[in-house]
């Protein structure tokens, strides 16, 4: 049986660069009445006073705007939500699963915006396959320490489908979430084929995410080394096998695109990754290098590159680890 929702009730897990500029473009559009949506914000403490004081702050190129939004906590969360809107870091997602658990009713659709793919065997795991869609974004944004939320360039895109054994119900939810960001400047995609879109953006994140965290540099300083784009074509390849593996070649236009991207002798663009590293944060290594890594052996490569990247991520804990060790020991 058809299941229709009056007014899509959604449940965005963060309030981050990524699940608050997407449910902030949505929440702006509903009480502007330009679409029927609900949008609540699932927050830790901290950030829901943020929220509460100053307002959900969106600073982008498509202009700024400041938003009175609804926010709950865990233990607040009923069985009231249509759709989960997951935008967390991979290194968070357990916590998200723990938290998010009392707002999955009988109906609730989960979708995953999440960078790579081992998130959805986790997410099918807990929740079964019926309930979890098929997303991915492209967002080139930051969250200020003051709270706000910066887009750094004209990226922001969202692109989302059903999945094999999705509920009946799947579909029409997608088109209720279409219209609603149709009504924003978010550039949406409701696409038929979503996992070519998630394969041909994890190709290119994976490669960009391993090069410039080995290299620590942006793309324009990595191509003014004498190998640096034979190297980061070479580990471009890597991932399309992988890719080709699964079933999902990339297209020669996303091909294209991507070596144009990762080999321009100007670009300043460095992967968030590089910028967790750096800071001393955690990382989406495992989530996204190491996956690629094994998916890549899997499909015949040696994933030379992917590999010292990977020891590379891991020698950087290593020593985080022995230095934390040494301090508190002092």
């Amino acid at each position: 049986m058809a299941v229709t929702f009056m007014s899509l009730k959604i449940l965005v897990v963060g309030a981050g660069a990524t699940g608050g500029y997407f449910g902030g473009q949505l929440a702006q559009a509903a009480q502007s009445g330009r679409t029927d949506v609900a949008v609540t914000f699932l927050v830790r403490p901290m950030r829901a006073a943020i929220l509460k004081e100053n307002g959900l702050r969106i600073e982008s190129p498509q202009g700024n705007f400041t938003l009175a939004v609804r926010t709950v906590q865990h233990t607040e969360l009923k069985w009231e939500y249509d759709l989960v809107l997951l935008a967390c870091k991979a290194y968070d997602l357990d916590a998200a699963i723990l938290s998010v658990y009392p707002a999955i009713g009988p109906d609730t659709l989960i979708l995953p915006i999440l960078n790579g793919l081992a998130h959805f065997d986790r997410l099918d795991a807990e929740f079964g396959a019926r309930r979890v869609l098929g997303g991915c974004c492209h967002l080139n944004g930051a969250l200020t320490p003051e709270g706000v939320i910066k887009l750094l360039s004209d990226l922001h895109g969202i692109t989302f489908g059903k999945r094999a054994g999705n509920a009946a119900h799947a579909q029409a939810v997608l088109e209720q979430l279409q219209a609603a960001f149709e009504q924003t400047p978010v550039r949406v995609q409701h696409s038929a084929t979503v996992l070519q879109a998630i394969w041909e953006k994890y190709a290119f994140l994976a490669a960009f995410a391993a090069m410039t965290c080995l290299m620590r540099a942006a793309v324009g300083d990595i191509m003014a080394a004498d190998d640096g784009e034979t190297l980061m074509l070479r580990l471009l390849a890597e991932c399309e096998a992988a890719a080709q593996h699964a079933g999902y070649p990339l297209r020669p236009g996303v091909m294209a695109h991507s070596r144009k991207i990762l080999t321009d002798k100007d670009s300043l663009m460095t992967a968030s990754m590089l910028r967790d590293l750096e800071s001393g944060g955690k990382t989406e290594g495992e989530h996204i290098v190491n996956d690629m890594r094994r998916r890549a052996i899997a499909a015949g490569s040696d994933a030379a590159l992917l590999a010292v990247a990977w020891a590379h991520l891991q020698a950087r804990e290593a020593r985080l680890a022995r230095e934390r060790k040494t301090v508190a020991s002092n």
